[in-house]
């Protein structure tokens, strides 16, 4: 497993999610990332609905999770695990930050 360094406030992750606590897809995509070494911002949405329905509008996508790299939109867990498996996810790795909930958007 990746040794992540601790995130600060100069710190800004590439990859943003937007996710729920019970969703199995979202645990799923925050462990690839996690195991990828990959740095994130998990903004939970459960108790967020104004937030959920704003970026659920904006990406076109109604499921969680909802992912963004560079804050451009790919998809989900699936898409996601594809964009891996395509080596789409290479460039993000060591960009060294533990994954935090990031609060307001």
């Amino acid at each position: 497993m990746h040794k992540l360094k601790p995130m600060d406030e100069t710190t800004t992750p590439r990859v943003r999610l937007y996710t729920t606590p019970w969703c199995p897809y979202c645990l799923n995509a925050k462990r690839l990332l996690t195991r990828d070494g990959i740095a994130f911002v998990d903004h939970d949405v459960s108790a967020r609905p104004e937030l959920r329905r704003e970026i659920s509008r904006q990406a076109n996508w109604h499921t969680v999770p909802m992912i963004f790299i560079d804050d451009r939109f790919v998809g989900g867990y699936t898409e996601l695990s594809a964009l891996r498996a395509r080596g789409g996810l290479a460039g993000l790795t060591g960009a060294g930050a533990s994954p935090r909930d990031g609060g307001a958007a």
